[in-house]
C-alpha cells in the first residue's frame, strides 16, 4: 500500500518535531520502525525509525539519490502543479546527490583528502585555531559558544582546507543557514543559492587561472585533466564541501557541550580522564547528533522493510536521531555515556554515501571538546536548558545559539 492509499492522520515534521526530536521520534518508533508521514510541503513519504531498517535502506541499491529525477518522482506525488523551491542545476550535482557510477567517480576526487591519515596532519593547526577561539573567549565572562567557537572553528579549518578567503565565511554560512531552514522562504532560499553558486564559480575560476595548493585547486587541475568534471559538477562539489565540511561539526561541537552541560556526573568522568575524548565523541554523536534525516531518497523498487512494503517511487525520510536512540540496538538509549563501547552508530550515515568527511569531524571535536574542558572548569549554562531553541531544518540538528557561562557565578 502507497501512502497515498493510507487513510487516517500522518504524523508531520514541523515545530514539534526538530524542538523535541527524540521524544516526537520515540512515539514513532513506538508505531513502527517504518510508517507512512507527511513531508515538508506536503509531500507523502515514509519515515523509517528503526536503526537495523535505517542501516539496511542507507545502503539499499534499490534506493536512489539521483537529484535529477526528484521532480519526476514528486509530480507522480502531488502532481504537477506542485511548486517548491526552484534551484535547477544550481548547487546540486555533486556526489550526495548521485548513485553509482556517478558517485563513484565524484568520490573518488575527495577521498585522499579525507583519510585518517590526511587529516591528522591538520591536528597541529587545528589546535591552533581552537586556542586563539578560547583566548578571546576568555576575555569575557558569558559567551554564545555557537557563535564564539562552534560555529568558527570548522569553518575557519574548511575554508583553509579548500582554499576561501577566510573574511568570506559570514557570507556562505548566511546562505547556508537560509539555505537549510523550515524558516526562510522559498524565494530567500532561490536567491541564496544564486548567490552562492555565483560566488562559487567566481571561486572556482580564480583557482583555474591561479591555483594554489588547496582541495579546490586540486579539483579544478583533476578535472582538467580529462577527470570529466564539468563546471557545474565542480561549483556543486565546492557547495558539498563548504556546507558539509562545517554544518555537521558546528552542530556536533555545541549538541555535545550541550549534553555535557546538562549530565554533569558525564562531564566529571571526562573531566577527570580526558583519555576518554574519542569514544566519548563516538557517544555525543550517537546520543544528540548532527542531522535530523538523513539527505533524500526515493524507491526505485519496490523495498520491504519493518514489516512494511514500499513502493516504487516514495521518499525515504531516515532518521539518524531515532536509530541512534532504538533501544533494540543501545542499551538504555536515553542516557548519556561517555564511557559506552563506541561504534555502531548512524550519525554519518552508512555504506556508499558514508560521510567522507568523518574523520574531520571527529579531529575538530575531540580537539575543540577537550581544549574547551580543559580552558573553562567552571564552564555552564548561562540560561536555562529549556529555553535553548534548535534549528528549523529537517537536515540538520543542532542549537541556534548556546549562551555558557566561562566563570563561576
Amino acid at each position: 500500500m502507497s501512502v497515498d492509499e493510507q487513510t487516517g492522520d500522518l504524523p508531520y515534521a514541523g515545530e514539534e518535531f526538530w524542538q523535541n526530536p527524540h521524544e516526537w521520534l520515540a512515539q514513532r518508533r513506538e508505531s513502527g520502525a517504518v510508517c507512512p508521514m507527511v513531508a515538508r510541503r506536503g509531500i507523502p513519504s515514509y519515515l523509517v525509525s528503526g536503526y537495523e531498517q535505517a542501516r539496511e535502506l542507507l545502503n539499499d541499491p534499490r534506493v536512489s539519490k539521483d537529484s535529477t529525477d526528484v521532480q519526476r518522482v514528486i509530480t507522480a506525488k502531488v502532481g504537477e502543479g506542485f511548486q517548491g523551491a526552484d534551484f535547477g542545476n544550481l548547487l546540486t550535482r555533486h556526489m550526495l546527490n548521485s548513485d553509482p557510477p556517478v558517485h563513484t567517480r565524484l568520490r573518488k576526487l575527495v577521498n585522499k583528502a579525507f583519510t585518517g591519515r590526511t587529516v591528522a596532519r591538520l591536528r597541529p593547526r587545528i589546535q591552533e585555531i581552537a586556542d586563539t577561539l578560547l583566548d578571546e573567549m576568555a576575555r569575557h565572562e558569558e559567551v554564545d559558544l555557537v557563535q564564539a567557537f562552534a560555529e568558527p572553528l570548522p569553518i575557519t579549518v574548511i575554508c583553509e582546507l579548500l582554499g576561501v578567503r577566510i573574511e568570506d565565511r559570514g557570507e556562505f554560512t548566511a546562505w547556508s543557514h537560509t539555505l537549510l531552514s523550515f524558516a526562510a522562504e522559498e524565494e530567500s532560499q532561490a536567491v541564496a543559492a544564486r548567490e552562492m553558486h555565483e560566488y562559487l564559480q567566481q571561486l572556482v575560476e580564480s583557482k583555474r587561472t591561479e591555483p594554489a595548493e588547496d582541495l579546490l585547486s586540486d579539483l579544478v587541475h583533476a578535472s582538467d585533466e580529462g577527470d570529466s568534471l564539468d563546471a557545474d559538477e565542480l561549483i556543486s562539489m565546492a557547495f558539498l564541501l563548504l556546507i558539509a565540511g562545517h554544518e555537521t561539526t558546528v552542530n556536533l561541537i555545541a549538541n555535545a557541550t550541550f549534553a555535557l552541560l546538562r549530565a554533569p556526573d558525564q562531564l566529571e568522568k571526562l573531566r577527570a580522564d580526558p583519555s576518554l575524548m574519542p569514544g566519548a565523541v563516538e557517544e555525543f554523536l550517537r546520543f544528540d547528533g548532527p542531522i535530523n534525516f538523513a539527505t533524500l531518497r526515493y524507491t526505485v523498487e519496490e523495498v520491504d522493510a519493518g514489516g512494511v512494503t514500499i513502493p516504487v517511487d516514495e521518499f525515504l525520510n531516515i532518521s539518524l536521531l531515532s536509530a541512534n536512540r532504538d533501544p533494540e540496538r543501545f542499551p538504555d538509549p536515553d542516557k548519556l555515556d561517555v564511557t559506552r563501547p563506541p561504534g555502531g552508530h548512524l550519525a554519518f550515515g552508512h555504506g556508499i554515501h558514508y560521510c567522507v568527511g568523518a574523520p574531520l569531524a571527529r579531529l575538530e571535536a575531540e580537539i575543540a571538546l577537550g581544549s574547551l574542558l580543559a580552558r573553562f572548569p567552571e564552564l555552564s549554562l548561562a540560561v536555562p536548558a529549556e529555553s535553548v531553541v534548535y534549528r528549523p531544518s529537517s537536515l540538520v540538528h543542532g542549537v541556534l545559539a548556546l549562551p555558557v557561562r566561562l566563570k563561576g557565578a
